[in-house]
């Protein structure tokens, strides 16, 4: 049975982003209990914490899920100004707090795919889920403690967690309130109007301006050298010199062109 009551409040010392936390043992989805609290504007900036759930929604209806105690879950119910509602910049800001809070703990700099997951050494380590109604919702899944040989018995190599890349142990509720802390930081840069700083790290993050890449909309695809990309638009030029510009929301996946790949096996 879901629970209906926090097993604890965290006393947070934040402007917005997790002033009120409520943390739980267990949920289906952190992101389905802090819709059932989107009616209320008063709770902008409630964090809802699970040690672990049992029906996590992940990008394009897959299902993110986590033992107890191994993974950051976490979702923040937002009433942000229309001018940061985008998906890009919400998934752009929460994918800077996961990175510079992978940073805090291991001295290590994480890198973004486009759209919302994070690497560590080409690994997924984390991911991002948007989702807009009456509010917004930010869930961010964030895997702290596994090893690869449960990764790859739940048939995920391609996964990684940050207990892989340090011999000092973790602590998942640490890692949480960091990550907190650290999209309050953020977003109160937003809200100042101070946009071209996430701007910034975003692009260093992804570090793919200025290489030839793969952009894909949707039933079409285009390749070129990254000219510029911004929360505006993303221009791209192809080897005949036509330059392109496309909308962020409007691209499905953006990577480095590697010419070979279509053709291995």
């Amino acid at each position: 049975m879901t629970q209906t009551k926090p097993t604890s409040i965290w006393d947070l010392d934040h402007k917005v982003i997790g002033k009120l936390t409520w943390h739980f043992d267990e949920l289906d989805s952190t992101s389905n209990h802090a819709a059932t609290h989107s009616g209320e504007i008063a709770n902008n900036g409630l964090a809802i914490i699970a040690d672990s759930q049992t029906y996590g929604r992940g990008q394009h209806g897959r299902v993110w899920n986590a033992n107890k105690g191994q993974s950051v879950l976490l979702s923040v119910l937002l009433f942000p100004p229309d001018g940061l509602r985008r998906p890009a910049i919400l998934t752009a800001w929460a994918a800077v707090a996961v990175c510079n809070t992978i940073q805090d703990f291991l001295g290590i700099k994480a890198s973004i795919k486009w759209p919302n997951d994070i690497l560590m050494d080409g690994r997924k380590i984390s991911g991002i889920l948007i989702e807009q109604s009456a509010g917004t919702i930010i869930g961010i899944g964030l895997n702290i403690l596994q090893t690869p040989l449960e990764f790859a018995t739940l048939g995920l190599p391609f996964a990684t967690s940050m207990q892989q890349f340090t011999p000092h142990p973790l602590n998942t509720h640490e890692i949480a309130k960091r990550l907190l802390s650290n999209l309050d930081e953020i977003y109160h840069q937003l809200l100042d109007g101070n946009v071209q700083m996430l701007e910034k790290d975003w692009v260093s993050g992804m570090g793919l301006l200025g290489r030839e890449v793969l952009l894909e909309e949707h039933k079409k695809k285009h390749e070129g050298k990254l000219l510029k990309q911004s929360f505006a638009n993303l221009e791209l030029e192809s080897s005949m010199g036509i330059r392109q510009q496309f909308i962020p929301e409007n691209i499905l996946h953006l990577s480095e062109f590697n010419p070979y790949a279509e053709s291995q096996p």
